[in-house]
């Protein structure tokens, strides 16, 4: 059964919607209100006539349409029955807010709820999880305000993530970030629908092309190995691994009830199905911020471009201890860049046009390094405090030798001035990665050589 239940409902039903602001349920029906739902919604409250302006009812079996999806954040040994009086409205998907289940040993409920889900005919995503968020269908059935979760606008990362929290986390480092979501989903303990499922989703999302996982562990390592590879032939799938530990494991156990299992076979296996293993939440978000605006590096061959010498150094420092070449030009190409350089520029790998640059000069050296066939992706540290680095001529160089470029581009700048990091947003959001540190660029070059390599591997 196709998960669009969850994602394009044309009803939804809250139960446990509540008039108390501090309680969940609340939350909820108010985020699905302010999210602007197009659909039909129900508050279930047996002790309410309205919440929010919106008649309440006693129960699902009031309510006098059928009803699509139901949202439960109620206490857990009440979610079967309610499972069972959504299935008699036609309801397709149960999205289980409530915990109580696996996770803290109570698995005989957990099972109930499965076992009368699935002999209804009923999907579940969860129980115990933060929900769904998903800005262009408008469904928020995430629990915590946006105060508390500054959300995401539409964009083109998909998140799935066994944890509620780590996901709060990242959306909230996303809107700071200025990067766009196409769908979030906590699945929590995936007592139903699993990673898998949600994989090959995503996989035929049209607003998705990148996917970003964090997981704790997996219900059927083959059939997420299989998921994980049809996907990966589509658009990048990056993955992040909670539980690498023995601690790690005790504590996913804890978490979801689940068993991490060898992160080491974990790893080695997501890599054989073209998954990108990332070992940070900052490498997850900037892998993924990297994937999603430029193509796959063809090879390992990085030029790198600066404007301060010593930002230069630190960058081959980092882009080598992670196995990318950093070969000098050719001489034929050291010609062309002298043609158009004060013959005081250092000119190798790293080019360095010292502190008299200006921005058409980042562009035209781009340009060349990219044309030369030398080089498979670029490496610029385009440095705004010297004084020619004019903050709008560089957004329209920079913007340039973004469209221009034949090879990818990775760039660090540091926001010094409100102009200067105005500028910086203009250019993260017309496509170009910047980062503050080199050695975050690199990694999120990284990223793009391991979906390269991934897509030869399957060639």
């Amino acid at each position: 059964m196709s998960l669009d239940v969850f994602f394009k409902p044309r009803s939804v039903a809250i139960v446990g919607a509540s008039r108390s602001e501090e309680k969940v349920g609340h939350v909820i029906l108010r985020r699905m209100v302010e999210i602007g739902f197009e659909g039909k919604i129900y508050p279930i409250n047996p002790n309410a006539d309205e919440i929010l302006g919106i008649k309440c009812y006693k129960s699902i079996s009031d309510i006098p349409e059928s009803v699509d999806l139901v949202v439960v954040a109620v206490r857990a040994d009440a979610t079967p029955a309610v499972i069972e009086e959504a299935a008699d409205k036609g309801a397709r998907g149960a999205l289980v807010i409530s915990g109580g289940f696996s996770e803290v040993g109570n698995w005989e409920l957990e099972r109930k709820l499965v076992e009368v889900a699935r002999k209804r005919g009923i999907r579940v995503i969860g129980p115990n999880c933060l929900g769904i968020f998903d800005p262009k269908d408008k469904i928020d059935t995430l629990f915590l305000p946006e105060r508390v979760i500054p959300r995401p606008g539409e964009g083109k990362i998909a998140v799935i993530t066994q944890s509620g929290s780590l996901g709060s986390t990242v959306l909230t480092m996303m809107r700071k970030e200025g990067m766009g979501i196409s769908k979030f989903v906590s699945y929590g303990n995936r007592a139903d629908v699993d990673e898998g499922e949600l994989l090959e989703y995503l996989m035929e999302d049209e607003d998705t092309e990148v996917i970003a996982a964090y997981i704790e562990s997996v219900a059927d390592g083959r059939k997420f190995m299989e998921s994980m590879r049809r996907a990966s032939r589509r658009k990048p799938v990056v993955v992040l691994k909670g539980g690498k530990t023995s601690s790690g494991d005790r504590a996913v156990r804890s978490h979801t009830g689940s068993m991490a299992g060898s992160s080491e076979i974990f790893h080695s296996a997501v890599k054989q199905s073209g998954g990108i293993v990332v070992s940070s939440l900052g490498e997850f978000l900037d892998s993924t911020q990297t994937l999603v605006s430029q193509p796959p590096m063809s090879g390992d061959r990085v030029a790198v471009i600066t404007n301060g010498g010593g930002f230069g150094i630190l960058a081959v420092d980092a882009l080598e201890s992670i196995g990318f070449r950093l070969n000098p030009p050719s001489e034929r190409l050291e010609r062309k860049l002298r043609e158009v350089l004060p013959p005081y520029y250092p000119v190798g790998n790293p080019t360095d046009l010292t502190g008299d640059s200006t921005p058409e000069q980042f562009l035209e050296v781009g340009s060349i390094f990219s044309e030369s066939g030398e080089y498979d992706a670029l490496f610029i540290i385009p440095l705004l405090g010297v004084p020619a680095m004019i903050p709008d001529r560089t957004l329209k160089a920079l913007s340039e030798l973004l469209k221009s470029s034949k090879i990818p581009i990775v760039a660090v700048a540091v926001p010094t001035t409100d102009e200067v990091d105005s500028i910086l947003r203009e250019l993260k959001r017309r496509g170009l990665p910047v980062f503050p540190t080199p050695e975050r660029a690199a990694y999120s070059l990284l990223s793009l050589k391991k979906y390269g390599e991934a897509l030869k591997g399957k060639s």
